[in-house]
């Protein structure tokens, strides 16, 4: 039912089409304008667009009816402005469990406001994010293994005599580190991804994207909150993310108190802007610092907060790792989604702070890929070190790891260890 004359293929297509050929609802969740309802449309008949206030009004009247009037296979586009409409899908399921029938977007984890959730066992889930540069440069979105898998082989590849470097391809033209900022801060929203902005319009777009986001659509989640507060505190995540700050000293320089944070922290993840990466634990290594990780899912979305233009990233040092980080993971967390199993993305650091690594993968049959991000173009053998200790701890459960890096060179660091241009993540 795909129609691609003039939709861009995203990476979720394939998956979303054996959900819905498997199963009768599937809802697709994430942040507001990365593609949500483009990409359902493309599998469906019918749409319900429940944020056009006549037709969310005859939903509420009567969600049943309002179903049994519509065609299949129905989008339920922004279900949550109608949180009803998940009470009627559950009993037209229970009825008839035929595959393919409903599809529901939402940009909202308004579930998490109602004390049962109506979907539990008729409805699969599927979250898609924004766009990754595979994405927008349609390299081979269906048949070629994710960066982990070919990560966590190239172990394997080596103690077989095969290229490695072959596993990592590099696209025509390899960005430099100016590159991967412009990149990064063009965002990784349809409407500026495949849109030539200039950086005058790129940044209005943000900025009213941020207005919307901090006021009418968390006010859908809390009502009663200060947006001067929630912007303040979301500029402060953005200035701190992927480290690790003390709570106290993130809530001190927000300005607010830890119950404030708390229900600000799960606000931002409620509206799929703000993810946390938990702590990575194993019964082989001790004192681990349990505290999670905050990331700010587009970094274009953290420049326009904080103000930063590219030329700001490239001058503060601090900044250009966070934005390189951010980035990295911006690109690999839409692949991870889809795999089977579906990896645990982790972090790792001791508690003395002598070790430290970016992001501990943990893939199918406990196997772990370890990543370190540097902006820099020629990572050595020190840069490794925290890879090669977590190896060393782990044994054979350690299957790959790399220095993700800004240079043009695949090239060995140690044993089973890496460093890999970002760009080979779409290469």
């Amino acid at each position: 039912m795909v129609d691609f004359a003039d939709y861009r293929p995203r990476l979720v297509d394939r998956h979303l089409g054996d959900l819905f050929a498997e199963f009768p609802a599937v809802m697709i969740n994430g942040a507001r304008a990365t593609g949500k309802t483009t990409t359902a449309r493309q599998h469906v008949s019918a749409v319900l667009s429940l944020d056009i206030p006549g037709v969310a009004a005859s939903m509420r009247a009567d969600p049943d009816a309002a179903l049994r009037r519509a065609g299949r296979p129905l989008l339920l586009d922004e279900w949550q402005e109608v949180p009803e409409v998940l009470g009627a899908v559950k009993r037209a399921v229970d009825r008839d469990s035929r595959p393919g029938q409903f599809l529901l977007t939402g940009s909202v984890r308004a579930e998490l406001s109602n004390e049962m959730w109506a979907g539990t066992g008729r409805i699969v889930r599927l979250s898609m994010y924004g766009i990754t540069e595979r994405e927008v440069l349609e390299v081979e979105l269906t048949a070629r293994p994710s960066f982990l898998a070919r990560l966590a082989d190239a172990g394997d590849a080596r103690s077989r005599g095969e290229d490695v470097d072959a596993l990592f391809p590099l696209p025509a033209e390899v960005p430099d580190i100016d590159g991967y900022v412009a990149l990064a801060l063009r965002g990784a929203f349809p409407e500026l991804a495949y849109r030539d902005r200039t950086p005058q319009g790129r940044q209005t777009w943000l900025s009213s994207y941020l207005d919307d986001l901090l006021t009418r659509d968390a006010a859908t989640v809390q009502e009663r909150k200060d947006p001067v507060r929630l912007r303040r505190y979301f500029e402060t995540v953005c200035l701190n993310m992927a480290g690790m700050p003390t709570d106290l000293s993130l809530y001190q320089e927000a300005g607010v108190n830890a119950k404030t944070a708390a229900s600000y922290d799960r606000l931002l993840e409620s509206l799929y802007v703000v993810e946390q990466v938990p702590a990575w634990s194993n019964n082989r290594i001790k004192s681990l610092v349990q505290a999670r990780k905050r990331y700010v899912v587009d970094p274009a979305l953290a420049a326009a907060a904080t103000r930063m233009t590219p030329d700001a990233v490239l001058r503060d040092v601090d900044m250009l790792g966070r934005i390189f980080d951010t980035f990295g993971l911006a690109q690999l967390r839409p692949e991870a989604a889809l795999m089977f199993p579906k990896p645990q993305i982790r972090h790792l650091r001791t508690r003395a702070g002598r070790q430290e690594v970016d992001l501990v993968i943990e893939l199918s049959a406990g196997r772990v890929v370890g990543l370190e991000f540097k902006a820099g173009a020629a990572p050595d053998a020190r840069d490794a070190r925290h890879l090669r200790w977590l190896a060393d701890e782990i044994g054979t459960d350690f299957a790959a790891g790399a220095v993700v890096h800004s240079g043009s060179q695949v090239y060995e660091l140690a044993e089973r260890v890496w460093a890999i241009p970002m760009c080979a993540l779409w290469g």
